[in-house]
């Protein structure tokens, strides 16, 4: 009588890994599809970035038709999004002419920024790097004109040394935009919702499997951070200002034009600017 063979056991995944700690997404990569980018927070997170860009980086960004061909223009930039995850900003600088390399840990972030790259038809323009944003920076030896960091800084056990990488493939007359999760506005969430132990504790990482960081960041100490490196501040906005305080969700999809058009208002005032749920900093690199 022949032995019974033990069950196969499946393949382990092998999952890259970043610094000790940093987050891979694969996990999450559709729930942040599904709960962020394909809702209203997605649309407001986007407009506020394309009025900083276009205020500030539209001659750059501008592609200018060259002998009436309109996919050459006259400086194409090399774009970096550092932790792009999906790409959904950074595709659409490839969609006007540019360059972009997209690095992300998460293969299944990568994934569906291959599915989204392919549906817009910019395939060819798109670099996709799997791997940790610190080693691709370790080893870079070609300088980007422009790179994003976008909700990367909260995931990350060392964000000022990711910071200071950063810096190293910025070109000489290039441009940083950082958005990072703003830790004072989970605390108003948590106030307004009395979870006042949360706030006593300050505890407010994100258990695993949930989409809030694990390191919420504290917008006094980021600003520390940018002023050692050498970078001119052009704006900072606040992204989702009121909408994530609206408590009944039924009432965070009514009149959405309108949420729009006062997220944008509200974006640079304060005291809503401090009250976002992201901060964007775009920002030049200096000389000087």
């Amino acid at each position: 009588m022949s032995k019974r063979r033990p069950p196969m056991l499946p393949k382990r995944k092998v999952i890259p890994k970043g610094e000790d700690g940093d987050r891979n997404f694969d996990d999450l990569a559709h729930r942040f599809k599904r709960n962020v980018y394909d809702r209203l927070k997605g649309d407001i997170r986007l407009a506020v970035l394309e009025r900083d860009f276009e205020e500030f980086l539209s001659d750059q960004l501008t592609c200018s038709p060259v002998d009436d061909c309109v996919e050459m223009v006259s400086k194409t930039l090399n774009i970096l999004d550092a932790g792009g995850g999906q790409g959904q900003f950074s595709l659409s600088l490839a969609q006007r002419g540019h360059r972009v390399t997209i690095c992300d840990l998460s293969a299944e972030m990568l994934e569906l920024a291959r599915q989204n790259a392919a549906s817009l038809g910019v395939t060819d323009r798109v670099d996709f790097h799997h791997g940790s944003v610190q080693e691709f920076c370790k080893t870079q030896t070609l300088k980007f004109d422009l790179v994003l960091c976008h909700a990367v800084l909260e995931w990350v056990v060392a964000p000022q040394e990711l910071l200071s990488l950063l810096m190293t493939v910025v070109s000489d007359e290039g441009y940083l935009s950082l958005t990072y999760y703003n830790v004072n506005s989970i605390k108003m969430k948590n106030l307004l919702r009395t979870n006042f132990q949360k706030v006593l504790d300050d505890d407010y990482k994100g258990y695993r499997g949930s989409l809030t960081p694990t390191f919420p960041r504290q917008p006094e100490a980021v600003n520390q951070w940018l002023s050692e490196l050498p970078l001119e501040r052009l704006c900072e906005s606040g992204i989702r200002c009121f909408h994530d305080y609206i408590l009944e969700p039924d009432h965070r999809m009514v009149e959405p034009n309108q949420q729009l058009e006062l997220e944008l208002r509200f974006s640079r005032e304060e005291p809503w600017r401090s009250l976002g749920r992201y901060i964007h900093v775009l920002s030049k690199h200096s000389l000087a």
